[in-house]
């Protein structure tokens, strides 16, 4: 079985253990994503800086810090980043309904 099979299962198995009550929420531990491109994920979005701060709630300064190299954005930032990546109607439905 592949690593990411091996991971997957035992995840699984953990998420299995929350449901049932035989291992407590905190015991699950969330997996930051590494190092993230800002620049290309709102290049791919076809978006100036301006447009994805605007749509997404980050400030401009901060944005152009991290495309910058002179910032690298940590903890909640990456996990937003990350989502934004992944699927950005989410983040503008949630943010929609805020």
């Amino acid at each position: 079985m592949s690593k990411l099979g091996k991971k997957l299962i035992r995840a699984a198995k953990e998420a299995r253990a929350i449901a049932r009550g035989e291992a407590k929420p905190s015991s699950y531990r969330i997996h930051l994503p590494g190092a993230i491109d800002v620049q290309s994920i709102r290049k791919r979005l076809g978006m100036s800086q301006a447009e994805f701060s605007a749509r997404f709630g980050i400030p401009p300064g901060t944005l152009r810090d991290w495309e910058q190299g002179r910032r690298i954005p940590e903890g909640p930032a990456r996990v937003l980043l990350k989502v934004i990546e992944t699927d950005p109607k989410a983040v503008e439905r949630a943010l929609a309904a805020a």
